[in-house]
């Protein structure tokens, strides 16, 4: 008998005394043997908690809030706009320096971004910040043969005539307005100009050689000219527009994610995202509305990891850094935009609340994030590592004005004139 359990009589020769010392001795035994694997399992399952499925943080945002940060990250690009129509392309607080460097794809990206607000929130600054930054654009358009493009060094590149084209088409859903509306048609044939057979697009055009890039390739481009292809198609819809759309909606669907060797397809192309919810009511063939329901899942998944790091501090290690605005504010972006597609088309109908679930969840992680200040260098951007940049506040400003609309029950995209 181990030695724990004997009956032994104290110096009083109390039976009674000693029974009651092995019950008690008996009840202790087991205590330590259930303790140690309880304790081995539950550290286990927190470690699982935290490295594999972590707690998800994920606010009630309102539509309200949401149209307030993009409010906010407006403020912030109009104050930042040069006299020439040019804006702050990054800024360093903790040096409180500016890099010297630009991309017009990022300027027409913005310029876009600030006639959704505009259109959207009735922000006539705004308005009137997009309109010099059109300006900028109208500038450095170069023609060959019936079709124009934005150039920047002697390239007209896809993404950048793209991005302009949307947000000449943003300009003429605001104003009526049009103008413009030769302008629009010749980018637009700029980028049917560079459409391959398969649908994909070629990146760039050379002025001093007048051929086009032959050997690169873009993951993003084909999304926004589909896009902006598909606006034409809606603004112009006896053009013809519809065909090129068609075929680069059936290219990023079926061919692109194969092409890039994309990791973890499908791509999260928001671009793509929103061509396809501008499509919705011409009539989608199930391999795209396929695609956007992966899609769907790609954006969930990002926007679920980025949420488990607010939610679990130590998750840097397991999950990386926070992730800056331009690429989260994407990702809500895409969300937002499938929403609208989910509402337009019943095939995808089953997926609604689950999408605007997600799109809530990142755009509260952007409005979390958000900077406060009373310097207008700060308040109202999204600061990584002392930095941002003018396209961290263009993709929050979309998701969330977005965003806002999806949990106002708005489907309609198009902004109130």
């Amino acid at each position: 008998m181990p030695k724990a359990a004997q009956v032994t009589l104290n110096a009083e020769g109390s039976a009674a005394q000693a029974l009651r010392n092995l019950v008690s001795e008996r009840r202790q035994l087991p205590k330590l043997g259930f303790f140690v694997p309880v304790a081995f399992w539950g550290a286990a399952l927190f470690a699982v908690r935290l490295v594999a499925v972590p707690a998800e943080s994920c606010s009630d945002l309102s539509a309200v809030e949401a149209r307030a940060s993009a409010q906010a990250a407006a403020d912030w690009l109009i104050a930042g706009q040069r006299g020439d129509g040019s804006y702050v392309y990054e800024y360093n607080r903790d040096e409180d320096s500016f890099p010297s460097e630009y991309n017009i794809v990022r300027h027409a990206g913005v310029t876009m971004s600030l006639y959704q607000v505009a259109g959207r929130l009735g922000d006539e600054e705004a308005m009137a910040t997009a309109e010099l930054g059109l300006a900028w654009m109208l500038e450095r358009l170069e023609s060959y043969n019936d079709w124009r493009a934005l150039t920047d060094v002697g390239e007209g590149k896809l993404g950048s005539t793209a991005l302009m084209t949307i947000a000449m088409a943003e300009r003429r859903l605001i104003t009526g307005d049009t103008q413009y509306d030769q302008v629009m048609r010749q980018l637009g044939r700029f980028m049917v100009a560079l459409q391959r057979e398969d649908g994909g697009f070629h990146t760039k055009w050379y002025f001093n050689s007048n051929e086009p890039e032959v050997n690169e390739t873009s993951l993003y481009y084909p999304g926004e000219a589909l896009w902006a292809i598909a606006l034409l198609h809606e603004a112009f819809p006896d053009d013809g527009w519809d065909d090129a759309a068609f075929a680069a909606a059936d290219f990023i669907t079926l061919i692109r994610d194969e092409l890039e060797n994309v990791e973890f397809p499908p791509l999260n192309d928001h671009w793509g995202a929103y061509g396809l919810a501008e499509m919705a009511e011409w009539g989608l063939e199930d391999h795209h509305t396929n695609y956007a329901r992966r899609l769907a899942g790609r954006f969930s998944f990002l926007i679920r990891t980025e949420a488990q790091k607010d939610a679990n501090p130590g998750a840097d290690a397991s999950r990386g850094p926070d992730r800056r605005a331009a690429s989260l504010g994407t990702w809500v972006e895409g969300m937002a935009a499938l929403w609208r597609l989910s509402q337009d088309d019943e095939r995808l109908s089953d997926l609604a609340s689950g999408i605007e679930d997600r799109a809530r969840c990142g755009a509260g992680i952007l409005h979390k994030r958000q900077a406060e200040s009373v310097n207008p260098l700060i308040d109202g951007a999204w600061f990584v590592e002392g930095l941002t940049r003018m396209d961290d506040q263009q993709h929050a400003i979309s998701g969330l004005i977005y965003t806002g609309d999806a949990l106002d029950d708005r489907s309609r995209r198009e902004p109130d004139r």
